[in-house]
């Protein structure tokens, strides 16, 4: 786990640090980055991502990756696809407030 300083998220309006962490289907944590707040959704994803393609036998049947819509974006995408990595964006229904289960 690599920690960053704490920063500053305007969008959600918080002080502190971000937690990007990628699991397996069952739930297993496979890496966990913490991060300043200010870094933002993609950039974050893309560190905890190349942390996890660096275990790539660890890791060597991983071909989807299931993320909320705060990752979706075109140099993103691009990222993850030169990985050879399917991803699908679950977003959450537009009445919705604060923390929703996302069903896949």
């Amino acid at each position: 786990m690599v920690t960053q300083g704490v920063g500053y998220d305007a969008g959600k309006k918080i002080k502190g640090r971000k937690r990007f962490m990628t699991v397996d289907t069952l739930g297993l944590v496979l890496r966990v980055l913490v991060t300043a707040a200010n870094v933002g959704e993609r950039q974050g994803g893309q560190k905890v991502l190349k942390r996890v393609k660096q275990s790539s036998q660890q890791v060597s049947r991983l071909t989807t990756i299931w993320v909320d819509g705060g990752f979706d974006g075109e140099p993103f995408m691009q990222w993850v696809d030169f990985c050879r990595w399917i991803v699908q964006v679950v977003l959450r229904p537009e009445q919705t407030k604060g923390f929703v289960l996302l069903k896949l």
